[in-house]
């Protein structure tokens, strides 16, 4: 393999418009923020990726700026001059920078797209290398699709039969206190045979575990993260008066946090967010971990532009990742991305893994510059995100 050395690192905090408003237990969002990572090597390569934040801090604790900041002023100048022999050895490079999950996630794909564009091979193909044995890229995905909180149930259940309609396999549909058993009550009614999830981003309590049993009766694939972000006890203790599926999001930030899960049976399923887990060496840590352990796990994601949706199928492709992931088609969220081409839904509810090298998309520029300011436009710094 080709290493690669890196000669510069170049930000762009960019602002995408959604098509409609994106509702979720923390509030509604109208607009993608990220922080794409253009790097370049000594030979020429280019490699992207993308800090897939939100505008305030919700999800996680990083917002664009703290993003920013600590590439600029600590990761990227601790990057750059480097020589990379294998991807997997950046992350100790910049390991004592402590936390900053999102930021440190978005330097590493450019790395992995970088050295994947140097030895003439896609991503994809790059993780089958370093997964185990035999676990070569499938060349697609299956991908579901997430569904906001609707005004109405009856809007939800349109939304729901449009999706189908689109050919989408699997729905998740997000929950919040009171908004959850009559929800489920009503698409399930609607759509008997659908593969149906619940997402709930940390809005219950234990002491809410007989509510949420009434759940079991939707015949579910699973509820996602119903318990605080950084609980793993509860969530076993959850999982013991449940019939469905529990499903970790937040609560596993590492391959560490995962043993702990499996340990102590707080977990059924794992969605795993490259963005949550600091990059793709620790995701791949993690992926072999489920291998091992026969657990069910899907690719999760954050609304991300091109960019990192590109990479996180790369990821999906693999054949462990076995539930269908949240990687929806570009025309679910933005009118016009940061790359091309498109992400296009199949007949077969999956997406292809674009045959380019590294990531498999191209970065246009004029849209680029014109994400760059937006963002200038809407949020300057120093004004406070009203929530």
């Amino acid at each position: 393999m080709n290493a690669i050395t890196i000669q510069s690192i170049d930000l762009h905090t960019v602002l995408l418009p959604y098509l409609a408003p994106f509702e979720t237990s923390f509030g509604a969002e109208t607009d993608k923020v990220a922080v794409l990572v253009e790097l370049m090597t000594e030979s020429g390569a280019v490699g992207w990726g993308e800090c897939s934040i939100e505008l305030w801090p919700g999800y996680g604790h990083e917002t664009a700026e703290t993003a920013e900041h600590m590439l600029r002023e600590f990761m990227a100048p601790a990057a750059v001059g480097a020589t990379i022999c294998d991807p997997r050895e950046f992350p100790a490079l910049i390991r004592r920078f402590r936390g900053n999950h999102h930021a440190r996630a978005g330097l590493e794909a450019a790395v992995w797209d970088a050295f994947a564009k140097a030895n003439d091979m896609r991503l994809t193909d790059l993780f089958a290398l370093c997964a185990p044995e035999d676990h070569e890229s499938e060349g697609k995905a299956t991908v579901g699709v997430s569904i906001g909180i609707q005004p109405s149930l009856e809007a939800t259940v349109d939304v729901v039969r449009s999706r189908l309609d689109q050919g989408y396999g699997r729905i998740k549909l997000k929950i919040k206190r009171g908004w959850d058993v009559e929800v489920a009550r009503a698409v399930r009614a609607e759509f008997p045979d659908v593969l149906l999830m619940l997402d709930a981003n940390s809005d219950y309590r234990l002491e809410e575990a007989d509510h949420l049993a009434q759940l079991d009766a939707f015949d579910l694939l699973m509820i996602e993260q119903p318990l605080s972000h950084d609980d793993i006890y509860e969530h076993g203790l959850l999982q013991k008066r449940l019939k469905t599926r529990l499903c970790l999001d937040e609560s596993v930030k590492s391959a560490s946090d995962l043993r702990i899960a499996l340990q102590v049976g707080a977990i059924g399923i794992l969605n795993l967010k490259p963005a949550r887990v600091g990059g793709f060496s620790e995701c791949l840590e993690i992926y072999r971990i489920c291998v091992e352990n026969e657990l069910p796990l899907w690719i999760g994601g954050m609304l991300e532009t091109g960019v990192g949706r590109a990479a996180n199928l790369a990821l999906a492709s693999l054949p462990a990742v076995n539930l269908p992931s949240d990687i929806s088609a570009t025309d679910r969220y933005f009118a016009a991305d940061i790359s091309e081409p498109p992400f296009v839904l199949g007949a077969d509810s999956a997406l292809a893994v674009p045959e380019g090298e590294g990531i498999g998309v191209e970065v246009r520029r004029d849209r680029l510059e014109e994400a760059k300011r937006r963002w200038i436009e809407k949020y300057p710094y120093g004004k406070a995100v009203a929530r």
